[in-house]
């Protein structure tokens, strides 16, 4: 008897090698935000934020029916991370209590984290603070008031079973609020940065005013030497600022002592 040979499709298995490796960076598309940012805020960091990526134009009824879902959402705050531990894993911890929307941690200071790559082994970034938006705000009211001051737990062994969570309900708030927040402070660090920026420039340009001057004071005093003369001495400019701070300011007597004075003066 001759034996039958089974041959396998190729095109099948390539089909469910590339379905899987697309399902793949799909979720890493989700965890990471590297499908897209609309629905991030002014300012936010990609990295600290797990949630709904993709934004649609809504029609008018599905605009009510989002902005009715939005009203019944409530805020739960995070004031302190665990170590190491990301938004797609608070994500999962949350899940566990109730229906949740979006997740954002924000990362500590970039100061601080240049040290801890500098001199620590862990590479990778760290989150100070969280927010964390659930479905219901009476599910987001309880979850808080539940887990506050609670070990993590979890399976004996894990990393975070004994770090204790500190969170609080933010009644009346919104995430629009959060994002609203995130891109003030974001607008206030990049004017502070221009500020810094230009007092940089302007103090560069002084420094270079002041020794082209005493460049050529040292050629005309080199002069002056070879004719006899006493060398000329070196002022550096001062800016503008400065001189007006020390010019000696004005006191205007008040109303009430120049009236004082005039009813003394009457008397004596």
């Amino acid at each position: 008897m001759k034996k039958s040979k089974q041959f396998s499709d190729p095109r099948s298995a390539s089909d469910g090698d590339e379905e899987e490796k697309q399902e793949i960076r799909e979720g890493e598309d989700q965890e990471t935000g590297e499908d897209s940012d609309q629905d991030i805020g002014e300012g936010m960091d990609l990295e600290g934020y797990a949630g709904p990526m993709v934004v649609q134009p809504l029609a008018p009824e599905a605009l009510a029916k989002f902005n009715a879902a939005q009203a019944r959402t409530g805020v739960v705050y995070i004031s302190r991370i665990p170590p190491g531990m990301r938004p797609a894993k608070v994500r999962h911890l949350m899940s566990a209590h109730g229906e949740v929307g979006r997740v954002y941690l924000q990362q500590e200071d970039p100061k601080r984290a240049f040290l801890r790559r500098k001199y620590t082994s862990t590479k990778k970034p760290h989150f100070t603070e969280g927010w964390v938006e659930f479905k219901d705000k009476k599910v987001a009211r309880s979850v808080a008031e539940m887990l506050n001051a609670q070990p993590i737990g979890g399976k004996k062994g894990t990393r975070w079973r004994d770090d204790v969570w500190t969170m609080k309900y933010l009644p009346k708030f919104k995430w629009n609020m959060l994002t609203e927040q995130i891109a003030h402070e974001a607008a206030i660090h990049t004017a502070k940065l221009r500020v810094e920026l230009a007092q940089s420039k302007t103090e560069q340009r002084d420094y270079l005013k002041n020794v082209e001057l005493a460049r050529v004071l040292d050629k005309r005093n080199e002069r002056r030497k070879e004719k006899g003369l006493g060398p000329l001495e070196h002022k550096p400019l001062k800016r503008l600022a400065e001189n007006k701070e020390e010019e000696p300011r004005k006191r205007k007597k008040p109303a009430d002592d120049i009236q004082l004075d005039s009813v003394l003066g009457s008397i004596f």
